[in-house]
């Protein structure tokens, strides 16, 4: 019998309120009563099921969403965050102690790179950052101390996507716990059925994809996510990530038209990255069958979702990424923001902003060009007229490939 999709898995969910409302019922409780204290100190001790004693450590509609999220991603079980940073520390965290090596994509989320860079070695846990396409460079960089492997399913922003069933072999070679961040790609990719052990998303993103909701989420085996729930050393209850019940109420409904919103984002995208290829600009997408990616990525995608909302433009210097975003801004095709996911298309320029933590030698190691301008494409019903109106842009601002400096 042929495995549902994540698409499929989303249609099928069915949860009920608690007075027969087709959404469930939110409960507005910070903490809950018993009917005997010793049910309260089951509780405590994790003895009890359908039991709630204060929502730092679970709620009702934390535990509705969890449970939609791992049906998503094919795992055991899953657990809520307050925000995809707050998934990705606590993951971290419980994983390594001190003394530990992290080994990473050199391309991730800014705040996931500073994390790592920064902060972590106040608590004596390093990171050798690796050029996550080269399985040899990554196989290199483990040490004995190596306990984790860290990648995005496609990384941010360069695009670049992981393979993750050759990871997989490698992190199960070297007992390393392989973690991929599925942000970008939620429903095109299962990182579990190809071999990842813990993956990770900020539901504020393309998940909630309405902007008004910050929230993470880990979803992993049951073993895993109940050593984060756990009381007394769990990483999600004693750093009190806590994910608000009515955002992770409102967070579940949107879940919902998922499937259609990454459908529209995905063939947007790969609309516009053709045409702004066939101009002759450097463009950095999947979907595009001259990236380096393309095959890996339709090995491992369930390709009626697509390649993704988002691709990359390189328009040869910050100067004309800056003006060409505000022109667009000014012209009501888009908004100059760092987030994605939203109905609307979102620019920004990474190396400026959502990447800036990254130092600028290392940028331009990477391939991290200053004029690199991403988008997140949104759900315009004519893709063709939005296309039409960005090339108007160029023209008025007179910006050409040849302006580029690749």
């Amino acid at each position: 019998m042929k495995k549902n999709t994540a698409a499929q898995s989303i249609q099928e969910l069915q949860f009920f309120g608690e007075f027969g409302g087709v959404n469930p019922s939110i409960s507005d409780s910070s903490t809950y009563t018993f009917l005997s204290a010793q049910s309260m100190a089951d509780t405590f001790e994790g003895k009890t099921e359908g039991c709630y004693l204060y929502s730092r450590h679970s709620s009702p509609s934390g535990l509705y969403l969890s449970e939609a999220l791992a049906k998503m991603e094919a795992t055991e079980s899953a657990h809520v965050f307050a925000s995809g940073m707050g998934a990705i520390t606590s993951v971290i965290l419980q994983l390594c102690k001190s003394g530990d090596h992290v080994v990473s994509s050199r391309t991730v989320y800014g705040g996931t790179y500073a994390f790592m860079k920064n902060f972590a070695p106040k608590l004596t846990i390093e990171t050798s950052f690796v050029d996550i396409v080269n399985l040899k460079a990554v196989e290199n960089a483990i040490q004995k101390n190596t306990k984790v492997l860290y990648c995005e399913t496609v990384s941010n922003p360069l695009m670049e996507v992981a393979n993750i069933q050759a990871l997989a072999k490698i992190a199960q070679k070297h007992k390393l716990t392989l973690v991929v961040d599925n942000t970008f790609t939620p429903l095109a990719l299962r990182p579990k059925e190809l071999g990842a052990d813990v993956i990770i998303h900020s539901l504020t993103k393309f998940i909630n994809g309405s902007s008004d909701t910050l929230g993470g989420a880990v979803c992993a085996s049951e073993e895993f996510i109940n050593k984060l729930k756990d009381v007394n050393d769990g990483a999600a209850m004693l750093l009190g990530q806590t994910l608000d019940s009515l955002r992770a109420a409102s967070v579940l409904k949107n879940l919902r038209t998922l499937p259609i919103r990454m459908k529209q984002h995905s063939t947007n995208a790969l609309y516009l990255a053709k045409a702004f290829q066939s101009l002759g600009f450097r463009v950095i997408y999947p979907g595009l069958n001259s990236a380096k990616s393309h095959e890996i990525m339709k090995n491992q995608m369930d390709e009626s979702i697509g390649f993704g909302g988002l691709f990359c433009v390189d328009l040869g210097s910050l100067e004309n990424a800056n003006l060409f975003m505000e022109m667009l801004q000014h012209k009501n095709l888009g908004y100059l923001a760092v987030s994605l996911g939203f109905y609307k298309t979102l620019f920004s320029a990474p190396g400026s902003s959502t990447s800036s933590e990254i130092p600028e030698n290392e940028q331009k190691e990477m391939g991290l060009s200053k004029g690199l301008v991403r988008f997140s494409i949104g759900l315009d019903y004519n893709i063709h007229h939005t296309f039409e109106e960005m090339k108007s842009c160029l023209e008025a601002l007179k910006i050409k490939p040849s302006s580029m400096s690749i």
